[in-house]
């Protein structure tokens, strides 16, 4: 049988247009945009695709959990803001969570007018302590279950105090389980969570200071300048070994402001 002069095979760029046609109908079926390369350029874009693919896949998953943080942000109910009026601190307001210290006529005897302080279970740290932006508003509250503290504005100036009655309980005295009314602070002690009704907020101002009994939760101190200093004694390892915090917004959905 005689051959086909060379003439009379389907020219290469026939076969080329054809399968450039095939891949124009798979990139319109795919959606994809068509490469007038030819079969090289599809085979390329395949992988292409699916690399782009899966990335659509992620970024939709990103998306759809992005979302349901936002369902979960939404559904959870914002913490509810309970306002206080400040109380001018003072001996007598003042005595469920500790003592306020006034000047005294130098040469005067020690008395129960001075601060009466426990510093018996550490060695007794005395500074200045800086504070930076510290807004009339707090959801934590925190004590110290094994010392007595002082705190003092250097200079008189105003500034608040958040604080609620100690509720630390002797292991002796506890009858019932640790549970939502008794807990265990990782610091060993036990104690009842302080209540949203307990708090109170008080005003210092002038040359006095604030002892707080030991176990007195307190938040602050707190004021409207842009940055106070205070003197504070406590022990030197207080804010190591021996700090217990509550927090309202988490345990229970408030959070407390006051304006002046």
């Amino acid at each position: 049988m005689n051959s086909l002069p060379i003439h009379h095979l389907p020219p290469k760029s026939t076969t080329t247009a054809a399968a450039a046609a095939s891949y124009t109908a798979i990139s319109s079926f795919l959606s994809i945009p068509n490469f007038s390369a030819g079969p090289q350029s599809y085979s390329l874009h395949r992988r292409r695709f699916r690399i782009n693919k899966s990335l659509s896949h992620s970024s939709s998953y990103s998306n759809q959990m992005a979302a349901a943080n936002s369902d979960e942000i939404r559904a959870s109910p914002s913490p509810t803001v309970i306002s206080l009026k400040p109380i001018e601190a003072t001996p007598e307001s003042f005595h469920e969570f500790g003592q306020v210290i006034v000047a005294s006529p130098d040469g005067d005897e020690f008395g129960p007018r001075d601060a009466q302080l426990d510093l018996s279970h550490g060695i007794p740290r005395f500074y200045i302590m800086h504070l930076e932006d510290r807004p009339l508003e707090f959801s934590t509250i925190t004590h110290h279950a094994s010392v007595t503290q002082c705190l003092g504005s250097i200079g008189g100036h105003v500034w608040y105090l958040g604080v609620a009655k100690p509720s630390t309980i002797d292991p002796s005295e506890i009858t019932g389980t640790v549970g939502s009314n008794l807990v265990q602070s990782h610091c060993g002690h036990f104690y009842a969570p302080p209540k949203i009704d307990d708090v109170r907020v008080f005003k210092i101002a002038g040359p006095t200071f604030l002892k707080l009994n030991r176990g007195t939760w307190h938040a602050g101190p707190l004021f409207l300048e842009k940055t106070m200093d205070f003197y504070n004694l406590e022990l030197s390892n207080t804010n190591v070994i021996d700090h217990t915090t509550h927090n309202f917004a988490k345990k229970n959905n408030v959070i407390f402001s006051f304006v002046e």
